[in-house]
């Protein structure tokens, strides 16, 4: 079995300067500009609120009378949700069962 021996010429630290002068001479590490934040769509937030809550699209728009049709709409960037129904998606995020129990319950 060989031994690999390391210099100290290959541990040597680096300066914050000499990183970042690093990381830029890299082509696929450049910082983002303005016009590839302006291009950039954010995750539409009912998307993480469906995903913390282990639920299909088909099961959380049945679970929270939401039109599947529309929640995909939202999820994919299509449309967004207006300011009430981020007021819901809001309480669906905080309080998600009892959300559920009130609009299901049964008999109803």
């Amino acid at each position: 079995m060989s031994k690999i021996s390391i210099s100290s010429k290959m541990l040597r630290p680096m300066s914050s300067k000499a990183i970042e002068k690093a990381a830029r001479a890299d082509p696929d590490a450049q910082p983002l500009t303005p016009a590839d934040f302006k291009r950039m769509k954010a995750r539409p937030r009912v998307q993480i609120i469906r995903r913390a809550l282990d639920l299909t699209q088909e099961e959380f728009a049945e679970r929270y009378h939401i039109p599947l049709g529309t929640l995909r709409d939202w999820e994919q960037g299509r449309s967004e949700p207006d300011q009430p129904t981020r007021a819901y998606l809001t309480v669906i995020a905080r309080d998600p069962e009892h959300v559920d129990r009130l609009l299901n319950r049964p008999g109803r």
